[in-house]
């Protein structure tokens, strides 16, 4: 499988540890990352139950910070790759006095820093080593559900761990209500906008792929972004080869494209104005003015959960807070009616919020 970090390579962080962001967090953001802190000095696990778009990354600045501080291991673990090499980026940017390493499958010749960002699957190396372990994205694939997965995560832990997610399950709500952890919730974005509550399209055969198009066409025309989602990669496959013969500035993506992350780079510079996509881009993308259809968002894939997750993409950004998420399938599930029911819950609390400020 690999070698295991070796201890003895580990240097004392820099004592200016300081976190460096250099935009404002909301009153909420604040609020909860100065209790994550809290309950991290007091010896307590916390689940950080937030919303799409609350920016839950932001929300562990402060408890890396005093980590590192006091010459605590650092790591940070998520199930996919890519948001992996994201994150090392942007921890980088706020940890500017520290060493970040990335860890993932192909990338494993420095197993050492002062923040370690790797895959679950790479958390073997690292047995009864960190002091500090922040989870995200617990409700993804591989990682749910997955006992050795988890098994590991549980032994690199040496002190307190931190865990988030939007789709909580039940067991892991019930695993937080025992002594020893805590919940803390944030039901709003932190630009403090309402998030964006998905519309279900009834429609069958040929009339599907013209509702698609249209909508695609439309939001070309006001230059809006859109990712249309599909639940296997054959379908991801069909569909695009339908549309792109009426709507050509697009691309598919998914896990057998060995090039994703140059549609995606290209993507987000306006060279394509829609892709079509399969879960590889249900997590960790924020794009201005993006719009989601999910085709065949009546598939027995999607639960409630994953129709969360997805339409969290639309109105992540401060400036561009509204967008269209579409259901658009044959019929109407109970998972589709309790996506939109948690959305509508989530701004209901928002409301109450303003009203007390």
């Amino acid at each position: 499988m690999g070698e295991e970090v070796n201890e003895a390579e580990f240097k004392v962080p820099d004592e200016n540890s300081e976190a460096v962001i250099r935009y404002e967090l909301s009153n909420e953001q604040r609020r909860i990352a100065r209790e994550v802190k809290e309950n991290y000095v007091n010896g307590l696990n916390t689940l950080i139950y937030a919303v799409c778009g609350a920016g839950k990354t932001e929300l562990v600045f402060s408890v890396i910070e005093y980590a590192l501080k006091n010459n605590l291991k650092v790591g940070f673990a998520i199930p996919r790759r890519d948001v992996v090499i994201e994150l090392t980026t942007r921890f980088k940017k706020v940890f500017i006095h520290n060493t970040v390493t990335n860890v993932y499958g192909g990338n494993t010749s420095n197993l050492v820093g002062d923040i370690i960002v790797l895959t679950t699957h790479q958390l073997y190396r690292y047995p009864h080593h960190f002091d500090l372990l922040i989870m995200d994205e617990i409700d993804a694939f591989p990682y749910k559900d997955n006992p050795v997965l988890i098994s590991l995560f549980k032994r690199c832990i040496n002190g307190n761990y931190v865990l988030m997610s939007a789709t909580p399950s039940k067991s892991v709500l019930e695993e937080f209500k025992q002594p020893g952890h805590k919940i803390l919730t944030l039901f709003t974005r932190y630009h403090m906008k309402p998030i964006p509550v998905p519309k279900i399209v009834i429609s069958f055969g040929v009339f599907k792929f013209y509702f698609l198009i249209k909508k695609i066409k439309e939001y070309e025309n006001a230059h809006k972004p859109c990712f249309v989602f599909v639940a296997t990669i054959d379908e991801c496959e069909y569909v695009f080869n339908v549309i792109k013969k009426y709507v050509p500035l697009g691309n598919c993506v998914h896990s057998k494209v060995k090039d994703r992350s140059v549609i995606i780079d290209a993507f987000r510079h306006g060279k394509y104005k829609y892709l079509v996509t399969t879960a590889v881009l249900e997590r960790g993308v924020t794009l201005k003015n993006l719009q989601v259809i999910i085709f065949n968002a009546d598939h027995n894939i999607y639960n409630s959960a994953s129709l969360i997750q997805i339409s969290g993409r639309v109105g992540r950004v401060k400036d561009a807070p509204d967008g269209e998420v579409i259901f658009l399938g044959e019929k109407k599930t109970n998972d589709m009616e309790e996506a939109i029911k948690k959305t509508k819950e989530a701004n209901e609390h928002l409301q109450t919020l303003l009203q007390r400020h």
